[in-house]
């Protein structure tokens, strides 16, 4: 086992050197067939690989758990589930992401808290390493690869300028330059097929030199892997970019700590930003949950959470929602009477948050 779990980390550490080299892209240009509105109707499968759910709230989708094959990886699971990688670990503390083994049950981190802008179009959260995309009243969410702490995703508001169909890739001067210093070749056009990391299908933005594109690589969807793009499995894009049309929006944010009501449920989601969880993001998720639950407490009134319950939350950050607390409705004679007995059984006092 020891054998394996070295060999794991190996080619991890590998997908993410040759990443950092092979896929830069913050100054990428692309060519290709632009797709048709017809031919994207034609072409489009009628089944979403991805599940299209309805909103309920600030809340969508559900959790579910699977059960692992002896030769399962959590890589591996994510291509064929259109899950990140990171998502799947933080989900399943304790199991080896390399060698889950045969029959271990792990959990499908397909629920959310919606992010809080406005849901239209596609909303892309770094903090969280997947994109939503909004239509119809509901909503898809796919994880993304996005850029480093060094070469990072911008923050921005933009839209979808044109899709592409086998994008050929034009390799910007400051990454033919990292190859030349690295005693490598990198021609000036790399054109379709395997070796294009923009893989098989592209959405240009009108974001000067971002795409949100394929890969040619298995790992390193839903992490941060790029230099500023936005990476997808090509079976999510190659399909995604057929629903996609131009002039769609695009918002681009970095929301670690999301909070909304389901009902009068109050529920709170937190995601930490690596597989390893230091004491200095702790302290900093901690400052940034409790604005967060100040502010919401602010818009909504009658709102309750308990402590315990948000302590547990910044204490896994595992990007998984949990209800924190509910909103107190009273009936009309209420409101003229004394204010309803707190949760130590107090009558008569303000109402507070208990946090």
């Amino acid at each position: 086992m020891y054998r394996t779990q070295l060999t794991g980390f190996l080619l991890v550490l590998l997908a993410l050197v040759s990443a950092n080299v092979v896929g830069a892209e913050t100054e990428a240009q692309a060519a290709g067939q632009e797709l048709t509105t017809a031919k994207g109707k034609s072409d489009t499968p009628e089944k979403p690989r991805v599940p299209r759910f309805s909103i309920d709230g600030d809340l969508a989708g559900e959790l579910s758990v699977m059960t692992t094959r002896y030769e399962d990886t959590f890589a591996a699971i994510g291509n064929q589930n259109s899950l990140g990688y990171l998502e799947l670990v933080k989900a399943n503390p304790g199991v080896d992401p390399w060698l889950p083994g045969d029959g271990t049950r792990i959990t499908v981190p397909r629920h959310y808290v919606l992010p809080d802008v406005k849901r239209e179009g596609i909303i892309i959260n770094l903090a969280e390493y997947r994109l939503y995309y909004f239509t119809e009243g509901k909503v898809q969410v796919y994880p993304v690869g996005v850029g480093t702490d060094d070469n990072p995703s911008p923050l921005t508001n933009a839209e979808v300028t044109m899709p592409l169909e086998s994008p050929a890739w034009y390799p910007p001067a400051s990454i033919r330059a990292e190859y030349e210093a690295a005693g490598e070749y990198l021609p000036r056009m790399i054109p379709p097929g395997p070796g294009n990391p923009l893989g098989s299908h592209a959405l240009m933005l009108s974001e000067k030199g971002y795409l949100i594109h394929g890969t040619n690589k298995l790992f390193g969807v839903g992490m941060q892997v790029s230099h500023g793009c936005f990476r997808m499995y090509n079976e999510d894009i190659s399909r995604f970019v057929y629903e996609v049309s131009k002039g769609t929006p695009v918002q681009v944010i970095h929301e670690p700590v999301k909070i909304g009501l389901k009902g009068n449920e109050v529920w709170l989601e937190v995601h930490r930003p690596e597989e390893d969880y230091s004491q200095q993001d702790r302290e900093q998720l901690w400052k940034q949950v409790q604005k967060k639950v100040e502010d919401f407490r602010q818009k909504m009134p009658g709102v309750e959470v308990k402590r315990m319950a948000i302590e547990l939350a910044v204490d896994q950050a595992d990007g998984l929602p949990r209800m924190v607390g509910e909103r107190l409705t009273r009936v009309a004679d209420e409101s003229a009477g004394p204010m309803r007995s707190t949760p130590d059984g107090n009558k008569g006092e303000k109402q507070r948050l208990w946090f």
